[in-house]
């Protein structure tokens, strides 16, 4: 059951970058994703159904990654390239391992969060809840933390925020993205989006203002994205956590860890 679904993942891990607007170049064992126009910035991760990378396949791809001044970074799943750790680190990457997690099929809906909706593409909300999650990545961990709202006001008047909110417009009004936002008081105080590709969507970019954190609006933005992953058709709902204790957090709305996410970058 485990391998079917890390395959189904795979799959997924191949195809969003296409669709999201990267060409894939082709390194034999490796894939590199490249955005073309504007957009999220890619990765490098193995090539659907290729033999094992070595380190020279990884040299070639950040020498590539390089010439194009692109991020030097790869993706994958531990359990399904054993090998690729070993030889991204013998290039000097860092490599961040997450749990990989599913949700369950018999895992019961949590009732909605009274302070959680979606936005739509026009949504007048939409600056603020793509600004959030960079303010909550840049503090990590699920303790209270100091910036708030006046954090989030700041955030919102750099031209990147307006750059944001027009990206993630485009995939809402195109439906290859949907979000859900925490709003108290006019404040979105947590959000998160999935990206759904056929049958199978990730919730990807769930974070809390710090300020507002221990309240259970992760939770309840989450569910409100399972939700709606589920009513579109979805079979499979995934998600990557942050860390342990984030996990924990997912595990209370039924997803079960099935394998480890794997993230290299340069050392910092």
């Amino acid at each position: 059951m485990i391998e079917s679904t890390l395959s189904e993942l795979e799959r997924y891990y191949d195809t969003v970058p296409r669709v999201g607007g990267a060409r894939a170049e082709d390194f034999g064992a490796l894939t590199l994703f490249v955005q073309e126009g504007a957009g999220w910035p890619y990765y490098a991760r193995p090539a659907l159904g290729g033999p094992e990378a070595t380190p020279a396949d990884v040299q070639r791809v950040l020498e590539r990654q390089r010439e194009l001044k692109v991020p030097e970074a790869f993706e994958w799943v531990a359990e399904t390239s054993p090998s690729l750790r070993t030889a991204v680190e013998a290039a000097g990457l860092h490599v961040h391992a997450h749990p990989l997690m599913v949700l369950d099929p018999s895992a019961e809906a949590l009732p909605p969060h009274p302070d959680v909706r979606l936005l739509g593409a026009g949504d007048p909300l939409l600056t603020a809840a793509v600004t959030v999650p960079a303010l909550a990545f840049g503090s990590p961990g699920t303790a209270v933390g100091e910036a708030g709202p006046a954090e989030l006001a700041a955030a919102m008047a750099e031209p990147s925020a307006e750059e944001g909110r027009a990206r993630v417009s485009g995939k809402l009004a195109a439906g290859t993205s949907a979000m859900a936002a925490a709003v108290r008081d006019g404040v979105v105080l947590c959000s998160g989006m999935h990206n759904p590709v056929g049958d199978v969507a990730e919730v990807v970019g769930v974070g809390t203002l710090p300020s507002a954190r221990r309240q259970g609006l992760a939770l309840g933005v989450t569910a409100a994205l399972v939700a709606e992953a589920l009513a579109r058709g979805a079979r499979t709902v995934f998600l990557s956590a942050g860390d342990e204790d984030v996990a924990r957090v997912y595990a209370r709305i039924g997803f079960r860890r099935v394998a480890t996410a794997l993230i290299a970058e340069p050392q910092e």
